[in-house]
């Protein structure tokens, strides 16, 4: 295996094969060699991860200056270890120099549950004799076991059992029939399983016991819809076609569109990551963000019944959004074009699995761009945008997040998520009393109330890696009606307040005066409107963190108390609720929380910061969310102000253009223009 690798390096070094981006996630043989250098020195260790300890930014910055002349950042492995006895070991393995750079026994956490994890807990289950008597006492006989389900999650955080054995507990369901939904079956009880020594410690058993639901199934699949009566055959086909083949162009793992440039990284907790993103201004390569991802994300969900507040799934810090990423299907979840990226990871005996199609890169229609028509000369200039999409999508456990990282021709960077799946259910009795926590979506089925909150990592570049950060809101003008400064009383501004220390940035969103949040370089000033080069944070879907102050998900999950925190910048602070999450008690808080008040007096004007942003959706289940929701989206917006001196989208041909003069009137008919399908009437 070593000196596979050093022939590698060595054709790297001859230049048959393009050494790989430093940010770049780790191959196939680079994640062997990682596991190769660990196992000389620690033989019984199984891998919970190995993945890119990405470079210094620094670094990184001083070698995309200057590629040519400056020495390559070293490939490096951040990996985790799980020994006997629920151990963990964090180390950083150099590639290059073949050596472990950094090992250290963690104490009093635990990393996430990986997917092989996940897989162990049913097959305990079903033999278990407590599971199997507890199923008995509900309805089920012991013959049918192999009926039984159920969905591992991590513990949360139990007091009980503290955070020194790797726990799980499994959310129980049955299934009358293979084919149905385990979800309209919810069960009980509910088993707590020792991934060390593979063994249900305990079960949490409620005081008023809920017998197995005797309701008919309902189900989503084909052959269930097609015994209710078949599917519509009214729809017709809709074909994407791109005869001339994509727009963007594909470097390695650089993608370049118009004048956008992006890196497109890739790791198993936060699932894509975005770097060095640039503009092309008119021939000038204008930095805009360092590196853009979905570094967080919490569901706590609402009924405070025991057990039912270890519900409060990290679905990344836990789990990880890249190890629970779909291989995605063309005409399925993407359509179109298609350009496609794998992913590599480590299973826990140390060999690499490839994720393939993990990453599905398109571009889309998407409708007008600009248009006006001029009412005195019925002149018109109208333009079709499109967008290029960068997404993954994953499935934790009952629920998929489809993540969709979107580039406009305008300049707009966005983030949209749209959840999907089935929702979490839980058995209740007939005519039982849900409290307001949950909704019976079917008979004999608790859906609870929950959150969705995701936090998004923003690592600002506007035109340069100083950045400040402000707080906007539409205000009304000073003056009561009749005054001379606001005699008709309509006077409104935007009112900016410059974020000074981390301390003092922690905001709230507010929809009474349309809160923004503007990324601005305050040295790069724009000659028209005499204000900073800005990107302004645009997020209207932002609940408060409703668990309460002291709580549990309250202390735990401490970067979802506020919708915008800022830091400076660190190399080490990616993770906003710590490193390690699983079974952490949240005291004392990790992630942001302890970095803010490790120095809350931390100047974050006109610095190299990150600002986490923290925005989702509170769900109130209804019948039509199951048995399986329709997609609900939600949407994160950067978009350029001062940045340009005018709408940077004027170069993108128009379907139609007309001056009043009558000359110069242009068409998609004559060429100029492919963004559009025949038919327009203009054209």
């Amino acid at each position: 295996m070593v000196l596979e690798r050093l022939k590698q390096m060595a054709m790297h070094v001859t230049g048959n094969t393009p050494p790989p981006h430093p940010l770049d996630p780790l191959s196939e043989s680079e994640i062997e060699h990682a596991v190769s250098v660990v196992r000389k020195e620690y033989p019984e260790l199984f891998f919970n991860a190995v993945t890119l300890w990405e470079p210094r930014k620094a670094e990184m910055l001083a070698w995309v200056a200057d590629a040519d002349h400056t020495v390559r950042p070293h490939r490096v492995a951040d990996v985790v270890c799980v020994g006997k006895g629920s151990t963990v070991y964090d180390g950083l393995v150099d590639l290059g120099e073949e050596k472990i750079v950094k090992w250290e026994k963690m104490e009093g956490v635990q990393p996430l549950i990986t997917m092989e994890d996940l897989q162990f807990v049913e097959t305990i289950v079903r033999k278990d004799p407590k599971c199997i008597e507890q199923c008995g006492l509900i309805g089920i006989p012991a013959e049918d076991m192999h009926k039984v389900y159920c969905d591992p999650w991590t513990i949360g955080y139990d007091e009980r059992f503290g955070s020194g054995v790797r726990l799980q507990q499994a959310l129980m369901y049955y299934r009358p029939h293979e084919d149905d939904s385990q979800y309209s079956y919810p069960l009980d009880f509910c088993p707590i399983f020792n991934a060390d020594t593979h063994e249900i410690i305990h079960i949490d058993v409620p005081s008023i016991r809920r017998p197995i639901n005797k309701a008919p199934p309902n189900n989503y699949h084909a052959a269930a819809i097609e015994a209710e009566g078949g599917f519509r055959t009214d729809l017709k086909p809709i074909n994407i076609s791109q005869p001339e083949g994509v727009s963007f162009k594909v470097d390695g793992r650089t993608i370049s569109w118009v004048n956008w440039k992006v890196h497109v990284g890739f790791n198993y907790k936060e699932g894509i990551v975005l770097s060095n993103i640039t503009f092309n201004d008119k021939g000038t390569e204008r930095p805009v963000f360092w590196r853009l991802s979905l570094a967080e994300m919490v569901v706590p969900y609402g009924n405070p019944d025991h057990p039912h507040q270890r519900k409060h799934a990290f679905d990344l810090g836990e789990y990880g959004g890249g190890y629970m990423t779909n291989s995605l299907s063309l005409g399925c979840d993407c359509k179109g074009a298609i350009h496609y990226m794998d992913a590599a990871f480590v299973n826990r005996a140390g060999s690499p699995t490839t994720i393939k199609n993990a990453i599905c890169i398109h571009e889309e229609d998407n409708g007008i761009l600009f248009k006006h028509t001029d009412f005195r000369d019925d002149s018109v200039t109208v333009t079709r945008a499109r967008k290029l999409i960068i997404s993954h999508i994953f499935t934790a456990a009952n629920y998929e997040y489809c993540v969709y990282w979107i580039f406009h021709l305008d300049g707009t960077v966005q983030l949209e998520i749209k959840l999907t799946g089935i929702l979490n259910t839980y058995a209740m009795l007939p005519n039982e009393d849900t409290h307001g926590w949950g909704t019976e979506v079917y008979p004999g089925v608790n859906a609870h109330n929950h959150q969705h909150l995701f936090c998004m990592r923003i690592d600002p570049n506007i035109d340069g890696p100083s950045n400040t950060i402000y707080q906007v809101d539409a205000m009304q003008g000073a003056g009561e009606v009749g005054s001379a400064e606001n005699k008709h009383g309509n006077a409104f501004y935007a009112k900016k307040t410059r974020l000074e220390t981390a301390g003092g940035s922690m905001c709230d969103y507010d929809g009474n005066t349309s809160r923004t949040w503007d990324m601005s370089n305050e040295n790069k000033i724009n000659p028209y409107s005499k204000k900073p080069a800005t990107y302004k944070l645009v997020s209207r879907e932002v609940p408060p963190l409703l668990p309460k102050e002291g709580g549990l998900v309250w202390k735990r999950a401490g970067f979802a108390r506020h919708a915008v925190h800022v830091t400076p910048y660190d190399d080490d602070q990616i993770h906003p609720a710590g490193r390690h999450v699983p079974q952490t008690s949240g005291e004392p808080s990790a992630g942001l929380p302890a970095w803010i008040a490790a120095n809350p007096s931390a100047s974050i004007a006109n610095k190299d910061v990150v600002l986490w942003h923290t925005f989702g959706l509170t769900h109130f289940p209804a019948p039509e969310d199951f048995p399986i929701m329709p997609a609900e989206p939600m949407t994160v917006l950067l978009r350029p102000r001062n940045f340009f001196l005018k709408n940077p989208a004027l170069d993108i041909a128009p379907s139609y253009s007309s001056a009043p003069s009558g000359k110069g009137t242009y068409s998609a008919k004559d060429g100029l223009s492919k963004l559009i399908t025949p038919g327009c009437s203009n054209c």
